[in-house]
């Protein structure tokens, strides 16, 4: 093999690594995504972007000890897309529902539906994507769910992946 036969296929075999670099960084980039599954098999995948097209809050909390401005949605504008036991159907079965919450590493927190729906309680939860002005770490983001006003955080959800609407038989 000559040298000029050398120099095309080296540049060759590098294209090909940065081709394959280039393809490995946008597979693993794929864009975060928040599982919803409501009753009768409805479902919802929201992404960031999609969590900014609902009406947007802020909520000042303390968190294990450190005052924190969270900036996200309320937990029930995120269920408003799939279907929920409200209405007069289920006026007497509202009260047998729960959510499950459920994050990346397996970690899991379960609400009353009741203590959720507006008819029963006013209790706001919030998916947040933003801490102090800044998007969320990767330890606790890209979604965290916020409960504020527990006495522990317990059902605060970091790398939230999925919600879920089960009833109890």
């Amino acid at each position: 093999m000559d040298g000029r036969a050398k120099i095309v296929s080296m540049t060759v075999i590098k294209m090909i690594g940065v081709f394959a670099l280039f393809v490995s960084i946008a597979v693993c980039q794929a864009p975060a995504t928040l599982t919803v599954q409501g009753i009768g098999g409805t479902s919802a995948t929201l992404s960031i972007p999609d969590l900014s097209k609902l009406p947007q809050q802020t909520v000042k909390v303390t968190d294990h000890g450190t005052p924190a401005t969270f900036e996200g949605v309320l937990l029930t504008d995120v269920l408003a897309k799939v279907d929920l036991p409200l209405g007069e159907k289920f006026h007497s079965t509202g009260a047998s529902y729960y959510l499950t919450v459920e994050a990346k590493d397996g970690y899991r927190a379960v609400f009353a539906w009741a203590e959720l729906d507006s008819t029963f309680m006013d209790k706001p939860v919030y998916v947040v994507t933003k801490r102090d002005g800044k998007p969320l770490s990767e330890k606790d983001g890209p979604f965290e769910l916020v409960v504020p006003g527990e006495k522990r955080s317990a059902r605060w959800v970091r790398q939230l992946a999925a919600v879920k609407m089960r009833q109890a038989n």
